[in-house]
């Protein structure tokens, strides 16, 4: 069977204005031109309002204004775009939900799972109990939000995942936890991760330090933002993933178990 082709990506590491979803797209607009060529280019979690507990106040329906503007850049740059946004679902919760826009107008999505009651998230959102994995290309790609990240069970491959992908509103304050737990989960995995986070500072006077970052599976950098703004660029390399899975076959050892949602 033939190698399904490297897959290339674009990561928008940036700071994002406070609640303010039309100026957010306005400043991805304008970056979004230097991502052209990539196949899956991905924005930071609440990437139109920072990480926001008005949900209420904020949140946009199925469909909304940013699912649009998200299937229209994926429509005009020929790639997956994806990030998360607050969104109000048809059963009236609201949502941190990924978004998957797809350029032939299809989207799926994604509802982060573990929500940061720090801030009180777990209050304002209510959290989802499906995992998703997507195809691209014929890599298997499976999204998770920010907090996800520290729960090893729910990162857990089930489906022999290619690259795990991370979108976060990750503090400085916890910069360090970041980035020891992104190589854990591409080691224990044996997958690429790709993790986007944004800089600057949000309306609650919270820090972030960026840290946009892409792994390979032995948790070795490929790429690294640091606290720049701008799009990162990063090729994983088919070929070399699948040569390690079959000299390293840990994955066919691993314990069997079950989730209790």
């Amino acid at each position: 069977m033939a190698e399904k082709p490297d897959l290339k990506l674009a990561l928008l590491q940036t700071a994002l204005v406070w609640q303010d979803p039309l100026a957010n797209r306005s400043a991805f607009e304008a970056l979004l031109p230097q991502a052209r060529g990539a196949d899956l280019i991905v924005l930071p979690e609440m990437f139109t309002t920072g990480f926001s507990m008005q949900s209420a106040e904020l949140a946009e329906p199925e469909g909304g204004p940013s699912s649009q503007w998200l299937l229209e850049q994926a429509r005009q740059l020929d790639a997956v775009v994806a990030g998360s946004l607050i969104i109000q679902a048809e059963d009236g919760s609201y949502r941190n939900r990924f978004l998957w826009a797809r350029p032939d107008g299809s989207l799926a999505w994604y509802d982060k799972r573990h929500l940061f009651r720090m801030a009180g998230e777990h209050k304002h959102f209510a959290a989802g109990d499906q995992q998703l994995l997507l195809e691209l290309k014929g890599w298997r790609v499976r999204p998770l939000v920010c907090y996800d990240l520290r729960f090893p069970v729910w990162s857990r491959d089930a489906g022999g995942t290619d690259l795990l992908l991370y979108t976060a509103n990750w503090p400085a304050a916890r910069r360090q936890h970041w980035n020891r737990l992104l190589p854990a989960r591409a080691i224990e995995n044996l997958c690429y991760v790709a993790a986007v986070n944004r800089i600057g500072e949000d309306g609650k006077g919270h820090a972030y330090s960026g840290d946009t970052q892409v792994l390979d599976f032995q948790g070795e950098p490929l790429l690294t933002a640091g606290e720049s703004s701008g799009v990162f660029r990063a090729t994983l390399d088919a070929a070399a993933l699948s040569a390690y899975r079959e000299r390293f076959p840990a994955h066919l050892d691993a314990d069997r178990f079950g989730l209790d949602l």
